[in-house]
């Protein structure tokens, strides 16, 4: 539930509990490289959230209800959480087999056992059915994923358009990809952060930014990309939340950069003046292995300047030089000062 309706629901004197999202973050990357341990195949889907392939494991680990069980043991031993497992012929079963009894819950659907499993199931478990989709499915008669297998796809097509109609068909009969992508793109990278008080100190709200700044630049360059859109997230004391985008002429992983364009997003969004929650900042619209930028307030002193001066040459060794700091040290042994210029 998103913190802006639960706070709809709770009471007045509710305690809001600031996530530790650096300690979510290095606990999943301890259950992902654990999963490697059963097979070389993973894709995450989240930061709790894993596809692994596991064809042709039979032989060397045992059936699917051991990989299983062994999946869940390893990351039992490796970060002390229990986890849910399902495994089916393709994603789609397999994400409905490992929600199916959580929690701590093993579930496998072999392939003659797929229709049994999906039948009995509400509509509201196919992938696409939102607040929409579901009252036109219900209006149609359709309650059940049986019920949606049994019409006439004809009359799901007239009703839904071909695309959507095609995509609950083909759920409803079980099919889906069983490709495991290794080298999936994240979309994008974002760092923000929920006070435990409302800030209007605009001082404070700058090295927020700042602070975010570095943590996507960071990431970015550690992963070897370089975005082109700067998205400003606020949320205000009413929950109300709010984006301003802001794409740019040339690729960045520029910590300045990022941070020097989200303080004007948010200097230029007219909520300055309003207490803030929540302030974050994100990064995409990746170009990969892009000539660096540098920072968008440097002026080539002549107009065949070539893209890589001597001064972005001097800001590429700092951030390495401020990664390395980082990596070693942890990422608050080192941080970039902010000028009194606004």
């Amino acid at each position: 539930m998103p913190i802006s309706q639960a706070a709809q629901r709770l009471p007045d004197d509710a305690v809001y509990v600031r996530p530790r999202m650096a300690h979510y973050a290095a606990v999943s990357r301890q259950i992902m490289a654990a999963l490697e341990n059963i097979s070389p195949s993973v894709e995450q889907a989240s930061v709790d959230e894993a596809y692994l392939d596991v064809s042709g494991l039979e032989r060397l680990i045992g059936p699917p209800e051991t990989i299983g069980r062994q999946a869940k043991h390893i990351i039992k031993n490796t970060v002390g959480l229990t986890a849910s497992a399902g495994i089916g012929p393709n994603r789609f079963i397999a994400k409905l087999a490992s929600e199916y009894r959580k929690p701590d819950g093993l579930m496998v659907v072999h392939p003659h056992e797929v229709q049994a499993f999906l039948d009995p199931m509400p509509i509201s478990a196919l992938r696409g059915i939102g607040p929409r989709t579901a009252p036109a499915l219900r209006q149609m008669g359709l309650e059940r994923i049986v019920d949606v297998r049994q019409t006439d796809p004809a009359l799901l097509e007239r009703r839904l358009g071909l695309r959507l109609a095609q995509v609950i068909l083909n759920q409803a009969h079980g099919r889906g990809s069983d490709e495991v992508q290794l080298h999936s793109v994240r979309q994008s990278i974002s760092k923000e952060t929920t006070f435990e008080q409302d800030i209007v100190d605009q001082a404070r709200l700058r090295e927020t930014l700042l602070w975010a700044a570095q943590e996507v630049g960071r990431t970015a360059r550690r992963e070897g990309l370089q975005g082109r859109t700067i998205t400003l997230k606020i949320r205000l004391e009413n929950f109300k939340t709010f984006t301003r985008q802001r794409k740019l002429p040339a690729p960045t992983d520029d910590d300045t950069v990022l941070y020097r364009q989200a303080w004007a997003l948010y200097r230029e969004s007219g909520l300055a003046e309003h207490p803030v929650r929540l302030l974050g900042l994100g990064l995409s619209d990746w170009q990969q292995d892009a000539p660096s930028q540098g920072d968008l307030f440097d002026t080539p002193s002549h107009p065949s300047e070539h893209a890589q001066t001597p001064q972005r040459d001097r800001r590429t060794r700092l951030f390495q030089t401020l990664d390395g700091i980082s990596n070693k040290f942890g990422q608050n042994a080192i941080t970039l000062g902010l000028r009194r210029k606004t």
